[in-house]
């Protein structure tokens, strides 16, 4: 699985241990491999409230009363895309373009 650098600061730290709980191997969708692997995190326990926008060829993580939040990397499972970005927050984007977002930190 490939990681892609959007952001000039984007330290590999920021990703910490998600690539390893990510598999092309595994059927199951990111979601459940995401709980799955940060059980002693806390599972994945998404967050209501954001939005996802569009900034030229990346996205910005937004929450009410909040300033806009970079994508630091991202990567591809299957047909479902993985968006870190700044303070934890995880977004995962199916292909109709819904979404999730947890913060995983």
């Amino acid at each position: 699985m490939q990681w892609f650098k959007h952001h000039p600061e984007f330290h590999p730290d920021h990703v910490g241990l998600i690539p390893s709980f990510l598999s092309e191997d595994d059927p199951r969708p990111a979601r459940e491999q995401l709980d799955t692997g940060y059980v002693h995190g806390g599972g994945w326990n998404p967050f209501k409230g954001h939005e996802l926008v569009k900034a030229g060829d990346s996205y910005c993580l937004t929450y009410p009363g909040d300033p806009p939040t970079p994508l630091l990397a991202s990567t591809k499972l299957r047909d479902e895309r993985i968006l870190v970005f700044l303070h934890a927050w995880v977004a995962i984007v199916q292909a109709d373009g819904s979404f999730e977002v947890a913060r995983m930190d």
